[in-house]
């Protein structure tokens, strides 16, 4: 991936476009990637805010309620942690 997203990069560079149009895209992109865990922080707080809820209602319910919002919150956590591993490769393969 890697060696795809190389040549990817001195192509554009070499049909055109200069590498200062193609650091600032690059950099553009990564902006816009590690946008992707304004999503999960999101979904996480009303997650936590049913989970209290719920613990409120039903107190015997809570170790169950608090296994399902720990897998949820993983489960979540993993698009954000994917949209942080896109902005990385973008800032230090393409920005740079």
């Amino acid at each position: 991936m890697i060696q795809a997203l190389t040549e990817v990069v001195e192509a554009t560079v070499a049909g055109g476009y200069n590498e200062f149009f193609v650091q600032g895209m690059g950099a553009l992109a990564a902006g816009i990637a590690i946008l992707a865990g304004l999503g999960p922080g999101i979904s996480e707080g009303i997650a936590a805010k049913g989970a209290v809820e719920g613990v409120a209602r039903n107190p015997e319910a809570a170790g169950q309620i608090r296994s399902m919002l720990m897998l949820g919150c993983a489960l979540t956590e993993t698009t954000a942690i994917y949209g942080l591993l896109i902005s990385m490769l973008l800032l230090f393969l393409v920005a740079m």
